[in-house]
């Protein structure tokens, strides 16, 4: 069986679009007169993306969420999305989850497709945006002497995760009703030169964007901004956050908030350096889909 990143490089040599970049951003491109649609796609599954005891409207809410930040990675406004539901128990939670979510970023259902299944459930969703800036952003443009930027905090959803557990006492809602950052990708689109979301943890995330850009990237932790300091390597590869990971050059302002951890340097021998300490390997930076993958 192939894992994930086998799956993605078989698909490389199928016919592509130019506006699939490759299949190396989370988005594609799809010129249309004189605009540019962002399109993307993403699936969640009963027990990898969330628990069967959940509630559907959270399920619904981080459905949507998760589609709208690969928008915002691309400087996209969101436009509209496509649902593909499994029903199930627990479908009408689903429903108001769905209309909190589609009012909270003003955008309306397109469509899409409903079945009966059996066993655990699949969802997914296509959300459409229009470019905000030409050419969308992507993950394969740092340049040497970038600076490395990230918006929020990391590590929040974990916490959050454990919360839903019953582990802690917090705040669910980082992990339950995460926010898209919709308008600070469309603030930076202009001036970035890489930019994608924190979906599958920083470390992970980092070395993509290294590897896309064919560059070196160096973080510093301490400089992480991460949700609890006692545990930040673990809030730097667990995921879910959905905030922006971006480079500028060195001498410009983010006009946004956001926190610089690091720089862009020459390709060397590994595509991250962590506290100067060379990572070679993605294997446990952050979650990837494997055969049976646990919940992150």
């Amino acid at each position: 069986m192939l894992n994930e990143a086998d799956f993605i490089a078989a698909l490389r040599a199928l016919p592509l679009d130019p506006g699939a970049r490759g299949l190396a951003d989370d988005a594609a491109t799809l010129d249309v007169g004189g605009e540019t649609l962002i399109l993307t796609h993403d699936t969640m599954c009963e027990g990898v993306h969330f628990l069967p005891s959940q509630d559907m409207a959270d399920v619904a809410w981080k459905l949507v969420t998760s589609n709208l930040s690969d928008l915002a990675a691309m400087g996209a406004r969101p436009l509209g999305v496509l649902l593909s539901h499994t029903l199930g128990e627990g479908d009408e939670r689903f429903l108001v989850g769905m209309a909190e979510v589609l009012a909270r970023y003003e955008i309306g259902l397109l469509g899409g497709d409903t079945v009966s299944g059996r066993g655990e459930r699949t969802l997914g969703l296509t959300a459409v945006g229009l470019a905000t800036h030409k050419p969308a952003p992507a993950r394969s443009g740092a340049q040497v002497g970038d600076a490395l930027y990230v918006t929020g905090t990391l590590g929040a959803a974990m916490l959050g995760f454990e919360v839903l557990k019953g582990e802690r006492e917090g705040d669910l809602a980082p992990y339950t009703r995460p926010e898209a950052r919709v308008a600070e990708g469309m603030a930076l689109a202009p001036h970035v030169t890489a930019m994608m979301d924190v979906s599958d943890g920083l470390l992970l995330d980092a070395f993509r964007m290294a590897e896309a850009s064919e560059t070196s990237i160096a973080i510093d932790t301490a400089a992480c901004p991460v949700a609890d300091p006692d545990r930040r390597m673990e809030c730097l590869t667990w995921g879910d956050d959905y905030e922006l990971l971006f480079t500028l050059p060195a001498d410009t302002e983010p006009p946004v908030p956001a926190t610089r951890i690091g720089a862009v340097e020459p390709r060397g021998f590994a595509s991250l350096f962590v506290d100067r300490e060379p990572i070679v390997s993605r294997e446990g930076l952050g979650y990837q889909h494997q055969q049976s993958s646990p919940s992150p």
